[in-house]
């Protein structure tokens, strides 16, 4: 039986500031920098000496050149003229998520001593942050706070894909980089996020969050389109065949794509097989399989599938 962990929610992620700050760290020990002076970018507060400069810099959307002097797995700290700061390796024009660990502290490295030019995308003086961005600095200054005006929740957009990780995709909107959550990239389950979109891919996304004082957009592309779970128990029924692509093979059974999108579960027991073969020894994924359905629960997104076709 498919369970609640195993089907997206339908309804939004909280994008609040723990969980933001995750994302932009993107690394459970982020106070150990390779740093000479270990400084944490996160806990600023006393290195910065100019909080107005960082303010006026954010709020008038202009570029600064800093030196980066550390790095750790979530990115880069830079410093210069009073200011101190991190900038996240997904706002580096060079990285990309599609990288191993390794491989990326070995591009991380190659910044060391660099002087990079970076926008201010988020400037928290009362928690002691600043966070920097080199991708928003190759639009001219004045962009982001045009754009901010712009943009409304539930707004259509095209962006294009700068970077895919574990969690999301991040598009660029135009000197806005906007974040689409793995649970709003399709109804139905994604295990990762480049199975959906391709680096530099141009996308139509829908607009869920605007928070120009933290410089944040949480876009959507799942709800660009109906969502099928609403309508499931009218196009099909119990019992009824239909066809569906396996997309993931697990040990209790494995998960497979109907053509309306929907996604369910056929449980290791609804899978013909011989003594002693599990999923993996009768299945593989991309196959293109005829189920039948067993039960379906709209309410909350669960959908039963079986390759005995008959009952």
């Amino acid at each position: 039986m498919v369970t609640k962990r195993d089907i997206q929610p339908a309804e939004p992620p909280v994008y609040d500031d723990e969980w933001w700050a995750s994302i932009l760290a993107d690394e459970p020990d982020r106070p150990h920098l390779v740093s000479p002076s270990a400084r944490d970018p996160y806990l600023a507060k006393t290195l910065n000496k100019d909080w107005e400069t960082a303010r006026n810099l954010y709020h008038q959307d202009q570029i600064v050149s800093l030196r980066v002097t550390g790095y750790n797995r979530g990115g880069l700290l830079v410093e210069g003229n009073g200011l101190y700061g991190f900038v996240p390796f997904s706002h580096l024009v060079g990285m990309t998520g599609q990288m191993d660990a390794r491989q990326r502290e070995k591009e991380l490295a190659a910044y060391q001593g660099r002087t990079l030019r970076l926008k201010v995308i988020e400037c928290v003086p009362e928690d002691g942050r600043i966070v920097f961005s080199e991708r928003a600095a190759q639009v001219e200054a004045g962009k982001r706070v045009e754009l901010f005006r712009s943009l409304q929740v539930g707004q259509r957009i095209w962006g294009e894909v700068t970077n895919i990780t574990d969690f999301g995709v991040f598009v660029d909107l135009g000197g806005v980089e906007g974040l689409i959550h793995i649970s709003e990239l399709s109804w139905g389950r994604v295990v990762h996020p480049g199975q959906i979109v391709r680096l530099n891919q141009r996308i139509e996304v829908q607009v869920l969050e605007v928070l120009p004082e933290r410089c944040r957009v949480a876009l959507s592309l799942k709800r660009l389109q109906a969502n099928p779970w609403e309508e499931i128990e009218r196009r099909f029924a119990v019992n009824q065949i239909v066809p569906a692509e396996i997309t993931t093979i697990v040990s209790y059974g494995a998960f497979a794509r109907l053509d309306s999108g929907l996604e369910g579960l056929i449980h290791a027991s609804e899978i013909p097989a011989s003594p002693g073969q599990g999923p993996r020894d009768v299945l593989k994924e991309g196959q293109k399989v005829q189920t039948r359905i067993l039960h379906i629960d709209a309410k909350n997104q669960r959908l039963g599938l079986s390759l005995r076709l008959e009952g």
